[in-house]
């Protein structure tokens, strides 16, 4: 793959730029890459129209093509020519959390190339909530396909930083809006059965819904790690967000949490390993040795979801060989950061 000339464009997340937003946009209708903030993640945007433009992302990340993208958009009409009906539940969850981090799946239309939803009869669509995001999109008068703008498998960009140090010279901008505000992906809400499914846990959690329908399930692959499964939904199938070093989740109660890491950090301190912690505010002092990181606090939980992925890239850089991390309880958001924990890790250990 030939390196591209990327450029970096600053805006203000507050009063974005339209000239610069015009030239991002520009990118975009000629069939460029453009990575950009929202309010989840980072997202790497192409026409999502225009099967050359996808096979970019595709190409630039090192995605699977059998990993469905998401579909953004500005406004609800948009979503008219990409799907073949929208239900009266769709239009009641799109005015209660459009715009903001819920992924609704769909029926798509013919126009929509199979290469944006992994081959399946389905498109995820979304609307961010962010001023950048919603003025390129709005600009640029198309349905932007978004992935997270990372090299696939490794954990989520958070900031513009994150996004050069993956995809620098694979791709064609990069918009530098500062940090993002939730962390972690969207929720992706499935309507198509009886009982509306979430594929994957994010910003809007199952007690949100809860205001909205009277029963919410999760998808049974959200526990299941088959790789035979066909994914209707980003981030079911494959290992995600994963930081270089193995990652290692202890479970249970705080005291016995703290024992089981000083334990386990002797161990592998005395194997010659250097051994990180991914450490909650509530029990950092705890904990004798390694390289102690603080994710956030248990008593704010959105704290550790902004902070997730940017913990694990900070261990990257400490070049940790060991990540041994608390488990986290999972109500509200908890559910979705133990959802990308454990596809980051590569084992639970549950103490009692």
């Amino acid at each position: 793959m030939d390196l591209i000339n990327t450029k970096i464009l600053k805006i203000d997340n507050e009063n974005p730029d339209k000239d610069k937003i015009k030239e991002a946009a520009r990118i975009l209708k000629s069939g460029g890459t453009v990575a950009f903030p929202t309010e989840t993640v980072y997202g790497l945007g192409a026409n999502a129209l225009n099967e050359d433009s996808i096979d970019k992302i595709f190409n630039a990340k090192g995605r699977p093509q059998d990993n469905p993208l998401i579909v953004h958009i500005a406004d609800i009409d948009q979503i008219n020519k990409l799907v073949k009906n929208i239900s009266k539940r769709a239009k009641t969850i799109m005015e209660k959390f459009w715009p903001g981090p819920l992924t609704v799946i769909f029926d798509k239309s013919d126009i929509v190339p199979y290469k944006v939803t992994g081959g399946l009869e389905t498109i995820a669509i979304r609307m961010p909530n962010h001023k950048i995001a919603l003025s390129l999109i709005k600009e640029a008068n198309l349905p932007i396909a978004a992935p997270s703008a990372n090299i696939s498998g490794k954990p989520s960009p958070t900031e513009s930083s994150h996004v050069i140090q993956d995809l620098s010279g694979k791709i064609d901008m990069v918009i530098d809006g500062g940090n993002t505000g939730v962390g972690l992906e969207s929720t992706v809400l499935d309507l198509s059965g009886d009982i509306p499914t979430i594929l994957r846990p994010g910003g809007i959690t199952i007690e949100d819904l809860l205001t909205v329908f009277d029963k919410v399930d999760y998808d049974k692959a959200l526990e299941n790690n088959d790789e035979n499964l066909k994914p209707k939904s980003p981030g079911q199938k494959y290992r995600h967000y994963s930081p270089n070093a193995k990652m290692t989740i202890i479970k249970g109660n705080e005291n016995l949490v703290s024992k089981e890491i000083n334990k386990l950090t002797k161990k592998y301190e005395d194997q010659g390993l250097k051994v990180g912690i991914m450490a909650t505010e509530e029990m950092k002092d705890k904990y004798e040795n390694g390289e102690i990181l603080v994710v956030g606090s248990k008593q704010k939980t959105e704290t550790i979801a902004k902070n997730l992925f940017d913990t694990l890239r900070k261990f990257d850089k400490l070049k940790v060989d060991i990540i041994l991390a608390e488990a986290i309880d999972e109500k509200g958001i908890g559910k979705a950061i133990m959802n990308r924990m454990g596809k980051a890790s590569q084992n639970i250990v549950k103490v009692e």
